[in-house]
């Protein structure tokens, strides 16, 4: 049996790792060349800590990564907001992450180079032809290959993801400013801008920052220069680790998401993580999402065996989660990005009066799902 996972990111790898877990073999097809040192921090929050503890990861995990148990809410000028103690999270380097989940995979499943051209279905197989001339034949197609899947394209031909209004930064600098506290993630509002902050590991400080934007299009040749503009007057630690990034260090991406599916794959292909249900990154959930989606697949397929069944089950099992997780991301990004003084000023206070049992229950409804042991 031949499983083709289309995308070799957090998703894809995970997806095979977890179908290793239950005795299936599969091979992943990444597009580039090479796994570069690319990308930014990733937060591996409890509901993903699970999938990673299930595979037996998650010593490796911890050993590249910055710890974190408590969430705080600052002003622009540092002034403390609130703050909520959650259960044992962490945060390191996406290339970290995903250098620990490729080297427990054999290197023989791993294909680089691999950009999907189409796919066709078959009866009981799925033809999966490459933009580099070659051709294999499989019995299941996963896509994996992220917000602008090739995979989805032809499933769905659905067009682009969605933009919500604001650009993304992120960047990871080398060593902490003395004021940042560790074990903690920050979050700083302002108008219409938000900052980041939270450790990533071997002494490393993850950061991320958003402002509104009429358009997706982003021109500036010097990041780092804009952001110190963005962010001169904010809550100095910010504006250093702004300053101790350098602009070719600095991701910038627009904030895409997409509406819930209903059709999620089709016979003997499926789809996963930002394929499907790409979100915007205010919860920090994207990777997490995916992890999760892998695991609930594999047991599927260990459950129901590698079937079209499988497939659909566990879509079936995953829609309404991801949709959830999808709105919520949306809805906290709207609010955090409001420019509206007073809307800006209500707010606040109902943020700063918030009980942290109730701040609890919100992030619960995030952490506490279990793939590992879910219903399917």
């Amino acid at each position: 049996m031949r499983i083709a996972i289309v995308g070799g990111g957090i998703g894809g790898l995970t997806t095979a790792l977890a179908l290793k877990e239950f005795g299936f073999e599969a091979e992943v097809y990444e597009q580039a060349p090479m796994l570069l040192d690319v990308g930014a921090a990733i937060a591996v929050w409890p509901n993903a800590l699970r999938v990673l503890e299930r595979l037996g990861l998650a010593e490796a995990i911890h050993q590249h990564a910055g710890e974190m148990d408590e969430i705080r809410w600052l002003d622009r000028r540092g002034f403390l907001i609130n703050r909520v103690s959650i259960p044992r999270s962490v945060a390191l380097h996406r290339a970290d992450l995903q250098s620990t989940l490729r080297h427990a995979l054999p290197p023989s499943w791993i294909k680089l180079g691999y950009s999907l051209a189409a796919y066709d279905v078959c009866k009981d197989k799925v033809i999966v032809r490459f933009t580099n001339n070659e051709e294999i034949e499989a019995d299941f197609l996963m896509g994996a290959d992220g917000i602008h899947s090739d995979v989805r394209s032809q499933l769905l031909g659905d067009g682009p993801p969605s933009y919500r209004g604001y650009t993304v930064w992120r960047g990871i600098a080398s060593a902490a400013p003395g004021s940042v506290s560790s074990n903690t993630a920050i979050e700083i509002h302002g108008r219409g801008q938000r900052f980041g902050i939270g450790p990533v590991g071997n002494g490393r400080v993850g950061w991320w920052a958003t402002a509104n934007a009429t358009t997706e299009q982003h021109s500036s040749h010097d990041t780092q220069s804009e952001l110190l503009r963005l962010f001169h007057s904010w809550y100095k630690p910010a504006v250093r680790l702004i300053e101790a990034t350098a602009s070719n260090r600095i991701l910038t991406t627009p904030a895409f998401d997409r509406d819930a599916s209903s059709i999620w794959g089709d016979t003997r292909v499926t789809l996963l993580g930002d394929a499907i249900h790409p979100t915007t990154p205010n919860l920090g959930q994207g990777g997490c999402l995916a992890m999760e989606d892998a695991m609930v697949l594999a047991r599927c397929f260990e459950k129901y065996g590698p079937s079209e069944e499988a497939l659909r089950k566990y879509e079936s099992c995953r829609q309404s989660r991801t949709a959830a997780i999808t709105k919520y991301s949306r809805f906290y990004g709207n609010v955090g990005q409001w420019q509206n003084q007073l809307a800006r000023g209500i707010k606040k206070i109902f943020l700063s009066l918030a009980p942290e049992s109730v701040l609890q229950r919100v992030v619960q409804t995030v952490f506490d799902y279990d793939a590992t042991t879910v219903t399917v």
